[in-house]
């Protein structure tokens, strides 16, 4: 079979792949803004419990970081669509626990399925379409998935936030996450292909020497046909580029545990109603979501070099911004300038590491580097919670997030280097 590459030949499974993120978006995006703001009151947990407060979004970093590499592994087994169907199995209880919970363990159980969901079915919306279109096409097929993902983060989080004020936080999140895991299932069923075909063939094309694509920077001495562990080192520390990488992707995932974790409630404490603390989270996966439509094609001209490194160093003032400034709109713009930031760096970071990832293993790369950057949300939760507790302020877990964000961009800028082919393909080889 004569496979096609790009958007626009297949557009249509392209788009059908694009609904798949933005729903995988709503999912995570109901739990939020309701479920933070409302711990004390709605789930029991104490005034000032920064660490168990933290506990539920520790659970969803490790549990989805390593679906993440789980799931790379799988979908070159049993193919893209059957783990994206696992990913949506594995969400449906998630809705009647919270409804049901009647303590703060139960949240944290919704959240391990949750992680599940994640790992399996992001990972797998991402991998399909870069399995589908060209290498000149990465970064913008980035952006288009990540701006559909958290366009649906932020959409979630404002929508929930109405239901709960209308129908109550419990039922409002019952009705509105069945209905999107839901018809998520019934679409995937109906009309996702498996594009795991797609990416066999151009790993034979690239076997045979017939690729016509410039020739990335593949990282050298790696076998044709490399186990879990040999690619897990390759990405961690072997090949000093795809370790900044991967560490630059840790270290992001504490801002959005920041903004999962404290942000909702920062804000309820400085007396914004729910709705109001949705716009203003909102605002931060609106940026995100809707500049990566830009910023990922910005890559594929400029590199991802730069986009990635100003994007860990804006991200972290935005961060440092909330608290210097008082009010709605002071709010909105650091969680705006913060969203700038996760705009520049989010898609490019992995289009970076797809650029040097041979396609006959880089859906394990991919899931390697999502493991790594999803454990970031546990790590950091943690520190964030720990640098709270121990400091008796909420408002110490913003300094902590700031600098990790300031002190990796620096790392990232010193071990990394250009990765697209365009740009750097005539370099010696690491």
């Amino acid at each position: 079979m004569d496979f096609q590459y790009g958007i626009r030949p297949n557009l249509e499974q392209f788009l059908h792949q694009l609904l798949q993120v933005l729903l995988v978006g709503l999912t995570i995006g109901m739990m939020r803004t309701v479920v933070p703001a409302l711990a004390e009151s709605e789930f029991g947990v104490p005034k000032n419990s920064f660490v168990l407060l933290s506990a539920f979004v520790v659970a969803f970093g490790l549990v989805k970081g390593t679906m993440n590499f789980v799931a790379g592994r799988l979908s070159e087994r049993l193919g893209r669509k059957k783990v994206l169907l696992l990913g949506w199995l594995a969400a449906l209880p998630i809705p009647p626990l919270v409804w049901y919970a009647p303590d703060w363990n139960w949240i944290v159980l919704a959240t391990v399925l949750l992680g599940i969901n994640q790992g399996l079915t992001w990972s797998m919306t991402q991998t399909a379409k870069l399995d589908i279109t060209r290498l000149d096409e990465r970064g913008l097929t980035l952006g288009i998935n990540e701006f559909a993902g958290y366009v649906g983060v932020a959409l979630a989080g404002i929508v929930t936030a109405y239901l709960a004020t209308l129908l109550g936080a419990r039922t409002g999140l019952l009705v509105f996450g069945l209905a999107v895991i839901l018809l998520a299932l019934l679409l995937t069923q109906l009309w996702v292909k498996d594009t795991l075909p797609w990416a066999r063939a151009e790993a034979a094309r690239h076997l045979q020497g017939a690729s016509s694509q410039p020739m990335p920077r593949y990282p050298r001495n790696v076998s044709a046909q490399p186990g879990s562990w040999e690619i897990f080192a390759l990405m961690s520390w072997r090949d000093r580029r795809l370790a900044a990488l991967s560490q630059a992707g840790l270290v992001e995932k504490f801002v959005d545990a920041l903004v999962w974790v404290f942000y909702p409630l920062f804000l309820y404490r400085q007396g914004l109603s729910l709705p109001d603390i949705g716009w203003v989270i909102g605002i931060y996966g609106f940026v995100w979501g809707g500049l990566q439509l830009f910023t990922g094609k910005l890559s594929d001209h400029v590199g991802r070099y730069w986009p990635n490194v100003l994007g860990m160093w804006i991200c972290g003032t935005g961060v440092a911004m909330m608290l210097l400034g008082q009010g709605m709109s002071w709010w909105s713009l650091s969680a705006a300038v913060s969203g700038f930031g996760m705009a520049l760096l989010y898609p490019n970071l992995s289009a970076a590491v797809a650029d040097i990832s041979h396609p006959a293993w880089r859906g394990s790369a991919i899931g390697i580097y999502r493991f790594w950057r999803d454990l970031g949300y546990g790590i950091g939760a943690l520190g964030l919670g720990l640098a709270a507790h121990l400091s008796g302020e909420m408002e110490t877990a913003f300094g902590f997030v700031a600098v990790s964000m300031f002190v990796s961009g620096a790392l990232l800028a010193w071990l990394c280097e250009e990765t697209h082919p365009r740009l750097n393909q005539h370099a010696t080889q690491e």
